[in-house]
């Protein structure tokens, strides 16, 4: 007769367990600060890209004009978190 056997962890799982907990609990407070800090990235690359059509000179407008097509789809996101009711560009009309 054969006797079951648990499947015990081994070392290494149990390692690797700890190591995950570890790292969520190093990194549990900043989640929220690094969220913040990304917004606030996306958002003043949002107003680079634009910012030849929100009237701001931009020695890079060659190279961000090919970018636009790419932000479209956050403008609203952007220009309601900005503080603006209404789209800022006349050719953008999204509200």
């Amino acid at each position: 007769m054969m006797i079951p056997t648990l499947p015990f962890p081994s070392m290494l799982d149990k390692l690797k367990a700890f190591g995950a907990g570890l790292n969520e609990f190093y990194q549990a407070p900043y989640r929220a600060v690094f969220a913040k800090a990304q917004q606030q990235e996306d958002d003043l690359f949002m107003m680079l890209v634009a910012s030849e059509a929100l009237g701001i000179p931009n020695p890079a407008s060659y190279y961000t004009l090919e970018l636009l097509p790419l932000v479209y789809e956050d403008f609203h996101a952007w220009h309601t978190r900005m503080g603006m009711d209404k789209s800022p560009l006349e050719n953008i009309q999204c509200c």
